[in-house]
């Protein structure tokens, strides 16, 4: 059995981060959920540039960070929003691990839960963000070699790709919730939400949704 070896970083929005074989390798693309999240905050995502108007108040809400992984998003966000309550969960203790170690460095205190999805959520957040797996294994295109070094708990999802992240929907009742998935599923997933939730957003991968 491979020893876990937390000892290679990588940048996330600015940060460096610690990963190993038991989180998913942050990437560019899912820095996008960061600023959606300072967009309904109404905080400027570039220094100069002027905010859009806030759809929620950041003081004293909640944002739960599902299925955080190396925690990068959720330890981004608290760097950002320090007047925010950041909620990180992860079926994984492993990578809830890497993500406590993570917050300690960068010293942003968040409270992580061992989870399936909402499972042991006992809040409610007012933002979900999630970069759920969503791979398919059968995509054609997939080059499955490169993604060797990560666990597969963190890429694949049956359905499409579209399981669990069609399994938050329906059991999600935040204010507004933020999805990376490939944009090819983002017609299915909008599709799919639109009886609970309608589209603010589409943006690279990331879609951004209001309860309705």
């Amino acid at each position: 059995m491979k020893e876990n070896s937390p000892n290679k970083t990588v940048n996330f929005y600015g940060n460096d981060f610690i990963v190993d074989e038991n989180v998913l390798i942050p990437r560019p693309e899912t820095e996008q959920i960061i600023d959606e999240v300072l967009k309904l905050v109404g905080r400027p995502i570039l220094p100069g540039v002027k905010p859009t108007p806030a759809k929620l108040n950041p003081k004293g809400i909640k944002i739960l960070d599902v299925g955080t992984s190396s925690g990068c998003i959720a330890i981004t966000l608290k760097k950002l929003l320090k007047d925010v309550e950041i909620y990180a969960s992860d079926i994984s203790e492993k990578a809830l691990k890497i993500a406590r170690k993570n917050a300690e460095i960068h010293q942003a205190p968040i409270t992580t839960i061992i989870s399936h999805l909402l499972k042991n959520v006992n809040i409610t957040p007012d933002i979900i963000v999630a970069n759920l797996p969503y791979v398919d294994k059968t995509w054609d295109w997939l080059d499955l070699d490169s993604l060797s070094k990560e666990p597969e708990i963190a890429l694949f999802a049956e359905d499409g790709g579209l399981k669990l992240i069609k399994e938050l929907i329906d059991t999600a009742t935040s204010k507004y919730l933020i999805l990376e998935a490939d944009p090819s599923q983002h017609k299915q997933i909008i599709d799919y939400a639109k009886s609970k939730y309608s589209l603010i957003e589409e943006n690279g991968f990331i879609i951004t949704l209001s309860l309705r």
